[in-house]
């Protein structure tokens, strides 16, 4: 019976078993770097080029009344021209949207020319990697300076920001009690969070102090500030994710193209201003480091040490920010671990080595920061939220609604107590099972990352739509299949056209007409531009411009 039920744990780990064990592993494929545009297709990049950028340049306007502005030191406010969208709710909610179906249709088009279809009229060739870079710039531009969008969690950080600015705890007190209901700070704080602590790690909190010192209580300034910070990580990412294509063989267009220039990110990180653009910035950077120095010699001297020690600093650095990244670690111990021999003793030596790094890292971000580790123990304030995203929180809520209705009562808070930590359980088993596969070389380390955190965002108690790039970007330097590909583009396009730019309620009739003014007005978009932007594949697009043997090699 023992003997049974061994095996049956160590097959569920991943321990025995043929290497095709690991379904996920036909995810991926390798993918050829192909030719260049050819001038008919340069010109359907510039138009679509520019399409996308009018979409981003019409959300940046519109949300001057519809985005998540503060209620005071609102800067259109009263102003003669820019104030009439903040006087003119339905117009600006319409433009916005209109401008938010214009981003993604562009970035579905060109999804033709960086990844192609999934069809038989997939092109042969692919936009280069400054084309994509230089698109991605020029949508990106006008939502750096419109006011946020889709969440008001800026506030939150501003907020946070000022009470460790006074020398209080921010993971013991909120900003309702630490800085009065009147604060200027305080007011724009969603109502939800008023009272609750900071679930932000201190170098998050360290980065707002300084912004507060520059800025104090000029909410507009501090905006500016924090989105600077959502940059450097949305620029991190556009360095490291390319870095980690080629190191699965993926194509480093197609990786960015899904990663990087999706609108989730450039919604919610962008736009929105949430820190997990630092986080998975600092953690995809640190990957690339790291996996430098796994690749590159068995031993840890001179400067392979130096970049392995540099890149799980960086790790650990950004679960200072937000503690999921240091999922990380364990993938890059293993991947050493495996390097050198694969045996319980290098496993337990990698360990070792990452685990004394992260001590190091959060003892000295914690002690010099001086917020010590209060944050860890608010790191479930997000669990009041009951997002319908997340799997174990919708089955409760469904099973607390199917109550109700057939009048046995609302059990859903103690369905939840069930939902929650039996899917907690089985996260952490794909988890283990996901490292125990790089550790016996059936999955890259990358891949088997992405699906641990695609895991673990599924099976979160709270998911929000910005939390899907967690998995999202590791995934796209490596999952290549339409089995992924498929799903993830309709699943990010579809989020970011259902959630509101405001950030907060919006009354429903409102949002009726600006969705059918948005779909009349993509309806004749679409009549309008049908011979200008390649709406369908172009006639002979699947022909190359040259034999395919003669540059099957080229990449």
């Amino acid at each position: 019976m023992r003997a049974t039920a061994r095996r049956a744990t160590r097959r569920v780990l991943g321990i025995e078993g043929s290497p095709r064990s690991d379904r996920v592993a036909f995810l991926h494929d390798n993918e050829p770097e192909r030719p260049e545009l050819n001038a008919a297709e340069v010109r359907d990049l510039t138009r679509i080029r520019r399409f996308g950028a009018i979409g981003a340049a019409m959300m940046a306007l519109g949300a001057l009344g519809a985005g998540a502005q503060p209620v005071l030191q609102n800067p259109v406010q009263g102003v003669r021209v820019l104030g009439l969208f903040a006087r003119a709710l339905p117009a600006a909610l319409t433009i916005t949207m209109i401008g938010t179906a214009v981003v993604v249709l562009a970035w579905l088009l060109l999804g033709r020319l960086a990844v192609g279809s999934f069809g038989a009229h997939s092109s042969p060739r692919r936009m280069s990697r400054s084309q994509l870079d230089r698109t991605l710039a020029l949508w990106i531009v006008p939502l750096c300076v419109a006011p946020p969008m889709f969440s008001k969690d800026v506030y939150s950080y501003l907020a946070q920001s000022e009470i460790t600015a006074r020398g209080l705890d921010p993971y013991a007190i909120g900003p309702q009690a630490a800085l009065g209901v009147d604060h200027v700070l305080t007011r724009t704080v969603p109502t939800i969070w008023r009272d609750t602590p900071a679930p932000y790690g201190p170098f998050f909190l360290w980065i707002g102090r300084g912004i507060t010192a520059l800025t104090g209580d000029d909410i507009v300034a501090g905006i500016f500030l924090h989105r600077i910070v959502a940059l450097i990580g949305v620029a991190l990412i556009v360095w490291a994710l390319p870095r980690l294509a080629a190191r699965c063989g993926v194509s480093s267009v197609a990786a960015l193209w899904l990663g990087a220039a999706n609108p989730l990110l450039l919604f919610h990180l962008v736009a929105g201003i949430h820190n997990e653009a630092a986080m998975l910035g600092l953690m995809l950077a640190g990957l690339e480091l790291s996996f430098r120095a796994v690749e590159s010699a068995a031993s840890l001297r001179g400067r392979t040490g130096v970049l392995l020690l540099a890149g799980a600093a960086v790790i650990a650095l950004s679960a200072t920010i937000k503690i999921p990244s240091v999922l990380a670690l364990g993938f890059v111990g293993m991947a050493l671990a495996r390097r050198w021999g694969g045996r319980p003793r290098d496993v337990a030596a990698a360990a070792a080595l990452l685990g004394a790094v992260t001590v190091a890292v959060v003892l000295g971000v914690s002690a010099a920061s001086g917020l010590g580790f209060g944050w860890l123990d608010t790191l479930g304030t997000a669990n009041a939220v009951r997002s319908w995203m997340s799997l174990p929180t919708l089955l409760g809520l469904a099973t607390g609604g199917a109550g109700v209705l057939l009048g046995i009562g609302d059990h859903t808070t103690a369905v939840l107590s069930l939902t929650r930590p039996i899917a907690s359980l089985v996260a952490a088993l794909i988890i283990v099972r996901m490292l125990v596969s790089v550790l016996l070389g059936r999955l890259h380390p990358i891949g088997a990352l992405g699906v641990s955190l695609g895991a673990l965002v599924l099976l979160f108690p709270v998911v929000q739509p910005w939390y899907l790039l967690w998995a999202v970007t590791p995934l796209a330097a490596w999952a290549t299949r339409p089995a992924f590909r498929v799903p993830v583009i309709v699943f990010s396009a579809f989020v970011s056209l259902i959630v509101m730019p405001t950030g907060g309620e919006v009354q429903p009739f409102v949002i009726v007409q600006a969705a059918v003014a948005t779909v009349l007005t993509i309806a004749v978009l679409y009549a309008s531009t049908r011979r200008l932007l390649p709406w369908r594949a172009r006639d002979g697009a699947a022909a190359p411009d040259r034999p395919s043997d003669a540059y099957a090699g080229s990449s």
